[in-house]
């Protein structure tokens, strides 16, 4: 067990940067520590509610019962027509009921992302031991992250302008398929008012930039709550883009394994609430963990091509936000897509900060698939759970792990672990990456 340094200050928040930004490839990842008297100032952040919408569960319980038991939500695609394609197995959501979850919006009214994401921010308001009207008495945020939008939207209207001409458009799809709906969807199913509403588009690091985001608003004092995390529904445009590019597993995600081949595409929904210390402990909420800080970093060099140097960046960026050091970290949720260029890259990168002595390194991608935007928001709840209860998930799909990067991935069944401190990585194409960093509230207070 890699236990955190006996020096580590107990209150992680101190020192930690309170608005990262994106920098070129030459910049410093962000993350440097503030001044002392904007330290001072700062306030503690903390989960107290999570909201998940997967393939393999929906609602906390479900998710972390999954996640536990190595369960996959790998099955062939049901959504799109998959003719043409020579093989089409995804981690598609099949029972999921919008009606059961939405109260103050239409189903239709809605995109499939945006029913997600409402849906999911009711659940982390009822799993906080919060109602809406509770919410809506204070100062509050909602920042998503995305990497399609209502694509599935995108996908219905581009085809009937294909087959029929722009004539034929669906006015109720136009009207839901832009991203920034997806955000709008929970305020008006809250009834939040006078809320700064964020959607984050930075593709598969977006769960985490938000939650950076709605750290940063708690942290300086500007709201007191915040609803943050990342949605995406399963659609045929990204399918095919990855397809196109080689990227698709024949079957299941096998991240880390010699005979990888790809990822799974995804669906669903991950929101955190979260909170200043202050409020939680007025409330006599439950915690689920600490944010300690996160690290941003875009190096821009490539499309799609992930940045050993700039992962590592983002990661040592991190690290210093949130006042640790690698040695602190007792497991990492990686990026872990199962591509041969990503498990390789990333493993890299972790090596570059950490030396030989890595810390067990997991994807929870082999059991959801990617979930596009809301991969990284879903991985922060698997953290906040895992610190909870005191487990790392599995990395299920494994036989036999590459050489070139060799982690111990925890193949295939979860292991019992006493947990204080875990890194979750989001990595994204443009170069976009996105690291956070959690503590155990029992070892933080």
């Amino acid at each position: 067990m890699r236990s955190p340094a006996d020096g580590r200050a107990n209150h992680p928040a101190d020192g930690r940067a309170n608005h990262p930004a994106d920098g070129p490839a030459t910049a410093p990842a962000t993350g440097a520590p503030r001044a002392g008297a904007d330290r001072a100032a700062r306030h503690r952040v903390v989960i107290t509610g999570l909201g998940v919408v997967t393939s393999v569960g929906t609602g906390v319980d479900a998710f972390a019962g999954s996640l536990r038991a190595g369960r996959s939500g790998a099955k062939p695609i049901s959504a799109f027509d998959t003719t043409g394609f020579a093989y089409a197995n995804a981690c598609e959501i099949t029972d999921f009921e919008p009606a059961d979850w939405l109260e103050a919006q239409e189903p239709e009214d809605l995109g499939r992302a945006a029913q997600f994401a409402a849906a999911a921010s009711r659940m982390a308001v009822a799993d906080a031991g919060l109602t809406a009207e509770r919410v809506r008495a204070v100062r509050s945020l909602v920042s998503v992250g995305t990497t399609d939008g209502e694509s599935r939207d995108l996908d219905h209207l581009t085809a009937l302008q294909v087959a029929e001409g722009e004539d034929a458009l669906d006015p109720v799809a136009a009207r839901r398929v832009w991203p920034n709906r997806l955000s709008a969807g929970i305020v008006r199913e809250l009834g939040l008012e006078d809320v700064e509403t964020v959607t984050v588009p930075t593709a598969c690091a977006a769960g985490n930039y938000a939650v950076g985001y709605g750290y940063d608003a708690i942290s300086s004092g500007d709201v007191d709550m915040a609803l943050c995390g990342g949605a995406d529904a399963l659609c045929r445009k990204t399918f095919t883009g990855f397809y196109r590019l080689g990227t698709i597993a024949p079957d299941v995600c096998r991240p880390f394994d010699a005979d990888r081949q790809g990822i799974l595409t995804g669906e669903g929904a991950g929101i955190l609430l979260m909170e200043s210390l202050e409020s939680a402990r007025a409330r006599g909420a439950t915690i689920y963990a600490e944010v300690l800080g996160y690290g941003l970093s875009c190096d821009a060099s490539h499309p799609v091509a992930p940045d050993r140097d700039s992962i590592a960046r983002c990661i040592t960026a991190a690290h210093r936000n949130a006042g640790i050091e690698p040695a602190d970290v007792d497991f990492i949720s990686a990026h872990g897509t199962g591509t041969r260029a990503n498990d390789v890259t990333e493993v890299g990168a972790i090596r570059q900060v950490f030396g030989e002595d890595l810390p067990r390194t997991v994807s929870i991608k082999s059991m959801i698939g990617h979930t596009m935007g809301a991969a990284s928001a879903l991985a922060s709840a698997a953290c906040a759970l895992a610190l909870r209860d005191g487990f790392i998930p599995p990395t299920i799909n494994h036989r036999s792990t590459d050489p070139e990067c060799a982690v111990d991935c925890v193949p295939n069944e979860a292991v019992t672990a006493e947990l204080k401190v875990v890194q979750n990585n989001g990595l994204a194409f443009g170069g976009n990456n996105a690291v956070l960093v959690l503590g155990a509230w029992q070892q933080a207070a």
